[in-house]
C-alpha cells in the first residue's frame, strides 16, 4: 500500500506519538530512543524520527548524547525546582488575568475541560484525567488574553504536562481546579490568587509523593528479585545435595554389595 503521508506529516505524527508516550510514562526516564528501533516501531523512515527527536529536545523531553542515541529526560530534583520556580510566577499571572479577562465562550471550553476531567478521575483514567488537568491549564492561559503568555506557555508545555503527569491524587487536583473554575467564573481574583498559589503547592506535594512511590516501588521490585535468586540459589543447593546423597547411598550400596560378593566367593572354612 503506497503512504501518502508527507514528509511533513509523519514528522507530525512521530512527533505526537513520542510526546504522549513519554508524558504519559509508557517510555521510562532514560530508556533509549534508537532512530532505527523507533523508524521500524513507527512505520517510518529515520528522517522523521530524527526530526522528531530534535523536537522533542527542544521542548525539555528528550536527551540527546552525541555520537550515540538518544535518551527519554531523566529530570533531576533541580531541574524540578526551576520548573517549580517558572511556575510560580507563570501560573499566577495566567490565572489572575483570565479572572479578570475570560469570555463566555471561553469560560464554558474551560469547563467542559473540567467537567472531562472529573469524570476521569472519578473512573480512575489516569491518563486521561492527567491530559485534561493539562489542557486545563493550557485553556486559563488562553483566557489570559495575552498572546506574549500564551507563546511562553507553549514552550513550557510539554513540561508542564510531564509534570502534571506525576500526579497520583486524581480528585485531589479534580477538586482544586473545580475551586479555580469558580472562582475565575466569578472574576474574584483575590480569590484566584490564594487558590492558585495552593494549587502551586500540591502540585509540588503531588511530585513528591509520585517520586517516593516510584522509589519504594523499584526498593520493592529489587528485594523480590533477591528473593527469588536466593530462592533458586537454596533450591539449587537442594537439588546438589539430593544429587550428592544419592551418589553416596548409591556408593554404600556398590560397596556393600562387592563386600558380599566377594565374602560369598571365599572357600567355606572347615
Amino acid at each position: 500500500m503506497k503512504n501518502n503521508d508527507s514528509p511533513r506529516s509523519e514528522t507530525v505524527r512521530v512527533t505526537e506519538t513520542l510526546r504522549d508516550e513519554i508524558i504519559d510514562g509508557e517510555r521510562a526516564p532514560g530508556s533509549r530512543l534508537v532512530e532505527r528501533n523507533l523508524a521500524s516501531e513507527l512505520g517510518v523512515s529515520r528522517v522523521p524520527v530524527r526530526e522528531a527527536l530534535k523536537q522533542l529536545a527542544s521542548e525539555g523531553l528528550v536527551t540527546h548524547r552525541p555520537n550515540t542515541w538518544a535518551t527519554v529526560r531523566e529530570f533531576s530534583p533541580s531541574d524540578v525546582a526551576d520548573l517549580g520556580e517558572v511556575r510560580q510566577a507563570f501560573d499566577l499571572l495566567a490565572f489572575e488575568l483570565a479572572a479578570q479577562r475570560h469570555t463566555r465562550e471561553g469560560l464554558a471550553a474551560l469547563e467542559a475541560t473540567l467537567e472531562a476531567g472529573r469524570r476521569q478521575a472519578e473512573a480512575g483514567d489516569a491518563v486521561g484525567a492527567h491530559r485534561s488537568a493539562a489542557d486545563f491549564h493550557a485553556q486559563v492561559t488562553e483566557l489570559s488574553g495575552n498572546r506574549l503568555l500564551v507563546e511562553v506557555g507553549e514552550l513550557l508545555d510539554s513540561r508542564m504536562r510531564w509534570q502534571l503527569s506525576q500526579h497520583d491524587e486524581l480528585d485531589v487536583v479534580a477538586t482544586e481546579h473545580a475551586e479555580l473554575f469558580d472562582a475565575i467564573a466569578h472574576r474574584d481574583v483575590d480569590r484566584v490568587r490564594e487558590l492558585a498559589a495552593h494549587h502551586l503547592g500540591t502540585s509540588r506535594q503531588q511530585h513528591e509523593k509520585h517520586r517516593e512511590r516510584l522509589a519504594y516501588e523499584t526498593r520493592a521490585d529489587d528485594d523480590k528479585a533477591a528473593g527469588d535468586d536466593t530462592a533458586e540459589d537454596i533450591r539449587a543447593d537442594e537439588t546438589a545435595a539430593g544429587v550428592r546423597a544419592d551418589d553416596t547411598a548409591d556408593d554404600v550400596g556398590a560397596d556393600g554389595t562387592a563386600a558380599g560378593d566377594d565374602r560369598s566367593a571365599q572357600p567355606p572354612i572347615i
